[in-house]
Formats: structure tokens, sequence, C-alpha cells
């Protein structure tokens, strides 16, 4: 389903990329993924390929293999100064910028060390994305125009239970592409903000912790090992109990009951042969 809503998004990105830059054709777009590798990225990636794009570049710490000729991965780290650069010299024939790198955290606005997962959140999700638009607006502008697109999230709107951190991150992303917005109006530049919603990729499940299993203790423990000892008890009177009342059922005249205590089971399965004799 998110395949094909991703489509029909993609398709109409390029339509309206197309319409506001009357050299270029739609099949003609070139487009930068950042993150492309996985989750999201990865389905944005294909979204724009079955959309008819020329060709896109694959961002991503570690680049991707491929043998499909329209797709160019790029090793690219949006926090990394040097990376942003060297992306920028080699794609200077990007018409559509896709903002999608992000990490995302189960930080405490409280008690998470400022110098970890708070501090790298805004890094990435603010920071980063900062870099790469600063980094491509001119070539944006020199390819016609040009399309932003900063994939944002609901959580821009509000702060959730679980990501707290993440959540401000995502609502300094949203200030941030407001902003942009009306700086590049005069170039021409299209700016577009997606606030996804809930999505099961590897990003969302990295945000949930296992508590730790706690160990019970030995009265715990002590007071099951009775529990269980008595329930086995109880089972095994059960079981003797409708031996006897099978042995007691059939015909003392059967040989195969004489002086013999049957089991539950042979008890059974005689019962059920003489009702078929009689």
């Amino acid at each position: 389903m998110f395949e094909l809503i991703f489509k029909h998004n993609a398709q109409r990105l390029l339509k309206i990329a197309s319409e506001r830059n009357k050299t270029m054709d739609s099949n003609d777009s070139v487009v930068l993924v950042t993150g492309g590798n996985r989750g999201l990225g990865k389905a944005l990636v294909q979204a724009f390929l079955d959309a008819g794009a020329r060709k896109i570049y694959v961002g991503s710490r570690t680049p991707i293999e491929t043998s499909d000729p329209h797709l160019q991965p790029i090793k690219l780290d949006i926090t990394n100064a040097q990376d942003v650069a060297a992306a920028a010299h080699t794609c200077q024939d990007v018409t559509i910028l896709m903002n999608n790198a992000g990490v995302a955290a189960p930080t405490s606005l409280l008690t998470a060390p400022l110098a970890d997962e708070a501090r790298q959140l805004m890094e990435t999700n603010y920071f980063g994305t900062l870099a790469m638009v600063r980094a491509f607006t001119p070539i944006l502008g020199k390819n016609g125009k040009g399309t932003i697109v900063n994939m944002l999230s609901v959580a821009s709107w509000f702060a959730t239970p679980i990501g707290r951190s993440y959540s401000a991150s995502k609502s300094a992303a949203l200030s941030l592409t407001q902003g942009i917005r009306i700086e590049l109006r005069s170039q021409g530049t299209l700016v577009i903000a997606v606030h996804a919603g809930y999505i099961g990729t590897w990003l969302l499940r990295s945000t949930r912790r296992r508590p730790a299993r706690k160990r019970l203790p030995p009265t715990s423990l002590k007071a099951f090992a009775t529990i269980k000892r008595k329930f086995l008890q109880i089972r095994r009177a059960r079981r003797s109990k409708r031996s006897l009342l099978a042995t007691h059922r059939c015909s003392t005249s059967d040989s195969r009951l004489n002086g013999t205590m049957l089991s539950s089971k042979k008890g059974s399965a005689l019962l059920k042969e003489k009702s078929r004799e009689r």
C-alpha cells in the first residue's frame, strides 16, 4: 500500500517540477535521495524509478550495490561536511533534492546526555538537512529552479510519548523548511514538507527498547514449584479415578479385565468396544 502511495506522490512531484521548469520534461528529472539505502528511502528511490526519473543518486553512509543504470550510489553522511561537499561536486545535474536521511531515538529531554542522542538528533534531522539545502541551492537554481522535499513527520506538530527529542528535532526541521521556502521564493525553487505518519521501518523499530527481564525472587520460584507439584498430583489422581471407573463399568466376565487395573486409555477403548458389541 505504501509503495502505491509513494509512487503516486513521486509522479505528482515530477509533474509539478516539470511544470515549474518549462524546459524540463518529467522523464528528465534527476533526483538525489539521502538515506536511500533502506526503509522509507529505499521505497522512495523505487517510487521515483517507477515514476520515470532519468537518474537517481542514492546517498547513504555505505553506498549500495546495484546494476540498475538509472541508479548512481554515492557515499553521503549528511552530518559530514566533506561528504556533503563531495556530493554537491558530483551531483551537478540534480533537479530534485529529497532530504530523507534522519535518525530517531526514544530520548528523554531531561535525563538523556546532551552529547549523545539528543544532540545527534539535531545534528542529523536539522543541521544535516540545512547543510544539504545550502550546498544544493545554487545547483537547483542553475538547473531551472528545482525542487526541495524535506521528509518530516507528524511529530513535527506535537511531542510524542516515546520521542520528545525526536519531535523537537522535526519541529526544528519544519521551521527550517518554512524559512528556506521564503528565501528561495525569488529563485523559484519549490520547497515541500512531507509529514509522514506511522511507517513500520527500521527507523521506527530502532526506537523500541525492550525492557530488561526481571528475574523472579527465590520465594516466588519455590511457590511456583509447589503449585506445579500439587497440580501434577491432582492430575494423577484424576487419571486413576477414571481408570477405576472404566474397570467398574466393563463386564467382569471379560477375561481381559479379571484381576487387572486398566489405564484410562485402555479402559476407554474397552468401553467403546463393549458399546459397539451391545
